[in-house]
């Protein structure tokens, strides 16, 4: 057996007929013989057409938005809008003094981390920015983040 066995679950009755197929070949065999196993449940992280399409959109961003008299890079523009999203959610992003002494950290959790809700929403705001500010957002669809 793999050490890990990853299922995606997208539907009631797909979920039951897949976990109980994972228990019977997979999991009771393992417990039986006396392995330990852990079980993790979680929601499914961002997908890579909405990582190109975040990508593309805080890309445009970039390219067009001046703010507080600068232009910032593609992943600069993608912290800012992550803390002002996690800001409007009332998920805080953390500010910590420096290690060094010298000024202050933000700490939030990376995109990487978030779930294809979280994404979408994260996506949402992103626009919704990049409308009040004039961007134009090129023509891109989900599936390839491309024009």
């Amino acid at each position: 057996m793999a050490e890990r066995l990853t299922i995606q679950l997208y539907q009631p009755v797909q979920a039951h007929q897949a976990i109980r197929q994972a228990w019977e070949q997979c999991v009771k065999p393992m417990l039986v013989a006396g392995h330990r196993m852990v079980l993790e449940v979680k929601p499914q992280k961002r997908s890579n057409p909405q990582n190109r399409l975040l990508h593309a959109a805080l890309t445009d961003i970039a390219q067009q938005v001046e703010w507080m008299g600068q232009k910032f890079s593609v992943e600069v523009w993608k912290r800012l809008c992550m803390a002002s999203w996690l800001r409007e959610k009332k998920e805080q992003p953390m500010l910590i003094p420096a290690l060094d002494g010298n000024g202050f950290d933000v700490i939030f959790e990376r995109t990487s981390k978030l779930s294809t809700t979280q994404c979408s929403e994260l996506l949402e705001w992103c626009f919704a920015f990049g409308a009040e500010h004039g961007v134009k957002f090129r023509e891109r669809s989900m599936e390839n983040g491309q024009r």
